[in-house]
């Protein structure tokens, strides 16, 4: 999914302000930015380019709309306690696009005498890791025309294809190491069960790092945090497909953890899903 960078709505004056309980947060408007008509011609434009080389795009303007039917649910749902649905602008988009990788793009037109020219920049982010994964900038070939799309065609257009290049580099990447993402393991305060409780003679942490070499692509992750109540992990590197061809995402992968502790061990845990990249299981209690 194409997207305005951060830098992009600020300089141009589409950021919102959101009061998240207390802590006030700007992020950008999308909504209005898009009433920008250079803005959603080059979201257009390179999502025609994009999709001409396999990488099918989702439209922001269609995510928008779908934000705007979650925003009327959500008015309606809280908790039994009476409490807002906890979730900040970006994690809502993230959530109602499911895009793996977000093209943020920015740009602004220069004027030098009578000539025009368009200095870009696009980024492509991991929305699972949020780390970079391809790039793109320059400043396009001066005209003497203004005319954006012109400008668009001299800059973006003629210097995609290392763009789309390292977009498939990293694709390729996917399908031989696996998906990254996080996990966390999490003991509740008060119950009886941690990661040092004995199961046939192991600890309950060692048990679930062995589930982790197993059910991860070439038992890839990285252990950053061992005790008697916490368990972290980074570098999860889990498949794009299950055994039944079945697309795996972070909350798929996660509740297979959950299912082995509670037929396993008898163990009971709650999945928590923070984002698209990360999973924090509880055990002990649901």
């Amino acid at each position: 999914m194409v997207v305005p960078s951060d830098n992009w709505c600020a300089t141009n004056g589409y950021m919102t302000t959101v009061d998240m309980q207390g802590a006030i947060e700007q992020f950008p408007d999308y909504e209005n930015a898009l009433l920008n008509n250079n803005l959603t011609f080059a979201i257009s434009k390179i999502g025609e380019l994009m999709s001409s080389q396999g990488f099918d795009l989702q439209d922001l303007g269609m995510v928008m709309k779908n934000l705007r039917n979650d925003a009327v649910l959500d008015d309606v749902t809280r908790s039994s306690e009476g409490n807002d649905l906890a979730e900040n602008a970006r994690e809502r988009l993230m959530r109602v696009a499911k895009a793996d990788i977000i093209i943020q793009l920015s740009y602004h037109i220069n004027k030098v005498g009578p000539k025009y020219s368009l200095t870009y920049n696009m980024q492509g982010i991991d929305a699972y890791t949020e780390k970079q994964i391809a790039a793109a900038s320059g400043t396009g070939e001066q005209i003497f025309s203004g005319e954006f799309s012109m400008l668009l065609e001299k800059s973006i257009v003629e210097n995609i294809g290392g763009f789309q290049g390292q977009f498939q580099d990293y694709l390729d990447k996917l399908q031989e190491q696996g998906r990254e993402v996080r996990l966390e393991c999490r003991a509740w305060n008060g119950n009886e069960i941690n990661f040092e409780s004995d199961y046939g003679g192991e600890e309950l942490g060692f048990l679930i790092e062995e589930w982790m070499a197993d059910n991860t692509v070439q038992g890839r992750f990285s252990t950053d945090d061992a005790s008697e109540n916490r368990m972290t992990f980074s570098q999860v590197r889990i498949p794009l497909v299950n055994e039944r061809g079945r697309a795996v995402d972070t909350r798929l992968w996660a509740n297979g953890l959950r299912r082995w502790l509670k037929e396993k061990y008898s163990i009971e845990a709650k999945l928590y899903i923070k984002g698209l990249g990360k999973a924090i299981i509880m055990v002990g209690e649901k």
